[in-house]
């Protein structure tokens, strides 16, 4: 019964929501600031969208609408590091398929403006919290964390989960430019396996000598590519008649320092190798889908190298790893001092976004900073902390309420807002319970 009544009291706030959208006091909450310790039974005011006042007694000004949120929590919206969410709809069908596109370098393309704000699945990633995603433009996924849309996919963007347009989700259009790095890919080759179809043909293995040098030569060029952009760059800069080209005009920001590199790279050999590449042009680099870093951990802490960490809900790489090594890969970055977030590098399954951080948590990482892996410290590896990524005086109020723990599965999403706006928590998976329960 108290439940209900709860619920019913956050519906009819909602409906009688009045004057500003984005100006409101939360009151009678336990607010998770992320930067800080929990603050109990406190209010925070939001005025304009941003966060004016948190503290134990806080006044509305003016006509702002209070909310009593007693027996609630608050925490800042949670903060996906890799998606093509709004990219993606139907896999099978492939007109709804904005990624992987063709050719190997394809560094002015952007993925904020091929977003769909009226995707499916944006409202439900939604309801488990998430308010904030950098959207790929290449999918990255798969065993050894491959991508596809080349060796370059383009230039990934931080978006809110809400907006009619892609210019209304924008926070930030080039968070990062999407580079994988080349592996050696050993096994069959050749093309379809027809074995089994064609009694006596098997398909030919690729040794791992010729898988090498596959790689080398996909090695071979980026680096060429790297180069060209570089002598693009200095016949601009030293004002050279040039024809212009798109590709390595979108590669300066990157060859400056100003666009971070976000080099997918799986195992240690592969890390060792794009490390190495990263400090030889002299670029910002983040780590994605880093799965077996061995000893390059060390480095990676020493360089002070951001990673985003994939889902742990895989099976170990190799056949004698440890049963528990996906699990507890955060625990061992966190220990060697290695600042690193979470991305889903998914569509369908974006939303469970959290249970990835609890999942850690209850591997030997910290909680609260299982917590600022889909926070805060996301915030900062793409340069937004001084706006989103904690509950701050004059950050802007990308809030979560909820009725418990956000990294646990139990856990119901109360209420969303974004730069202070609440959001609808309506989606099809909704829509669809409804239905059913009301079925005759």
């Amino acid at each position: 019964m108290r439940k209900m009544r709860l619920i019913l009291s956050l519906a009819l706030c909602a409906a009688a929501w009045g004057g500003e959208k984005d100006s409101f006091l939360l009151r009678n909450a336990t607010i998770h600031p992320v930067s800080g310790p929990a603050i109990q039974n406190a209010s925070l005011l939001v005025i304009d969208g941003k966060i004016a006042e948190i503290g134990p007694k806080v006044a509305p000004r003016g006509k702002v609408k209070v909310i009593d949120a007693r027996g609630l929590h608050v925490y800042p919206g949670l903060i996906d590091s890799g998606s093509p969410v709004g990219l993606a709809e139907i896999a099978s069908i492939r007109e709804t398929v904005d990624t992987g596109e063709i050719g190997d370098f394809n560094p002015q393309l952007r993925a904020l403006i091929a977003i769909n704000p009226s995707s499916e699945h944006i409202p439900v990633v939604r309801a488990n919290g998430i308010t904030t995603v950098l959207v790929t433009p290449g999918t990255t996924g798969g065993a050894r964390g491959s991508t596809s849309g080349g060796l370059i996919a383009g230039q990934a963007s931080l978006v809110h989960l809400d907006g009619w347009t892609w210019e209304e989700m924008e926070i930030r259009r080039g968070a990062a430019m999407q580079m994988t790095w080349p592996v050696i890919q050993t096994g069959r080759g050749g093309g379809p396996d027809l074995e089994g179809l064609i009694p006596g043909l098997a398909p030919r293995r690729v040794t791992f000598a010729e898988a090498r040098r596959n790689q080398q030569m996909q090695v071979q060029k980026i680096q060429d590519f790297f180069d060209a952009a570089r002598r693009y760059q200095k016949a601009k800069a030293a004002g050279e008649a040039i024809a212009p080209d798109l590709r390595y005009e979108a590669m300066i920001p990157v060859l400056d320092g100003r666009l971070p590199l976000m080099i997918t790279a799986a195992r240690e050999r592969e890390i060792r190798e794009a490390l190495e590449f990263a400090a030889r042009e002299r670029v910002r680099v983040v780590l994605a889908g880093v799965r077996r870093p061995g000893k390059t951990l060390d480095e990676i802490a020493k360089r002070n190298i951001p990673v985003v960490l994939g889902t742990p809900f895989v099976t170990p790489l190799e056949e004698d790893d440890a049963y528990d090594e996906p699990f507890t890969l955060a625990a061992q970055l966190h220990k060697a001092g290695v600042k690193f977030c979470f991305a889903s590098f998914n569509v369908q399954f974006a939303r469970n976004l959290p249970f990835q951080a609890g999942q850690a948590a209850a591997f030997g990482l910290p909680y609260d900073e299982a917590l600022k892996s889909v926070t805060l410290n996301a915030a900062e590896i793409w340069g937004v902390a001084d706006q989103y990524g904690s509950i701050d005086k004059g950050k802007y109020a990308d809030l979560i309420v909820t009725d418990g723990d956000p990294l646990e599965i139990r856990t119901q999403i109360r209420m969303m807002f974004i730069k202070g706006v609440p959001v609808d928590l309506e989606s099809k998976h909704t829509r669809l319970y409804r239905r059913y329960m009301a079925r005759p």
